[in-house]
């Protein structure tokens, strides 16, 4: 197998559905194989995979195992070159993998690559962010970042001068649809499932540039992603996973680092912020 299509699915059927779709009319050379893991959904998309897709191989969890650990079950089935990490709620173009696979096949040092993302009104999805340091992170908590969207200094982490018409070398694309070498996944272990929900991306990216490789955003293509059809129907939960996996990342890899005296006032200001985030969340978005 050339590419293995992973994605992990909770209460999406409609969106996997097109998912799957666009995976079945995809033009991959050398094969694709489909993994879809299941985490207990309740609206019956386990029996729509194997009723309407019976190529795939399917994982049906008997519980929710979240993010993370679902797609390691995924990458530890996978026996493609490339690993394709999908989200439930994207589209792909035919010949879309065989693109972003076709890249990576030509420049050695880079690990992951990216498309553009799309949303269904034809805009284009800000999904490229800089690493949250210390400095990023208190201007997010400090509101800094939305007092000034369009400064390079207090928004740095949202790069609101990023082109994304223009291929180039990224920290962390949001792993909606990002594309892998399998061997580079084996070596880091997969998915931290330290981070169940949120931030399990940003950790991979970040782990993935510590070993000095390149991740890419290939504006070449271009994916429609639905964005957030899953989180979007328990967002305060989501909301508090956020901030709890924004703690995670920021503890495991800056505490060894920072000095104490900026690293705890920045935790002590991302607690308050999810905080006051958590409160005014809507149960639903």
């Amino acid at each position: 197998m050339t590419v293995s299509a992973c994605t992990v699915n909770w209460n999406t059927r409609d969106h996997l559905r097109r998912c799957l779709e666009s995976l079945r009319a995809s033009e991959v050379e050398g094969g694709l194989e489909v993994i879809v893991v299941d985490n207990c959904s309740t609206d019956q998309s386990a029996d729509m995979v194997r009723d309407e897709f019976p190529e795939a191989l399917l994982i049906a969890n008997d519980e929710n195992r979240y993010y993370a650990a679902a797609n390691n079950q995924a990458i530890a089935r996978a026996s493609g070159e490339y690993v394709a990490l999908l989200n439930p709620d994207v589209v792909l173009p035919p010949r879309g993998l065989q693109m972003l696979c076709d890249f990576l096949s030509e420049r050695p040092n880079t690990a992951a690559v990216a498309p553009k993302l799309v949303l269904p009104d034809g805009s284009t999805q800000r999904s490229v962010r800089g690493f949250p340091g210390p400095w990023e992170v208190l201007c997010e908590a400090t509101l800094l970042s939305r007092i000034f969207p369009r400064s390079r200094l207090f928004a740095r982490y949202w790069l609101p001068d990023y082109n994304y018409d223009e291929p180039r070398a990224v920290d962390q694309p949001m792993a909606s649809c990002l594309v892998l070498r399998a061997s580079e996944l084996g070596e880091l272990g997969g998915f931290d499932v330290d981070f169940p929900m949120f931030f399990n991306d940003v950790d991979l990216c970040y782990r993935l540039r510590a070993r000095g490789r390149d991740i890419h955003l290939l504006p070449q293509v271009e994916v429609e992603h639905f964005h957030g059809a899953a989180t979007r129907q328990v967002w305060k939960q989501m909301v508090r996973e956020s901030n709890a996996g924004l703690l995670r990342f920021y503890a495991k890899h800056y505490r060894s680092t920072v000095p104490w005296a900026v690293y705890w006032p920045v935790v002590a200001l991302i607690r308050a912020a999810g905080l006051v985030k958590w409160l005014v969340a809507p149960s639903r978005r």
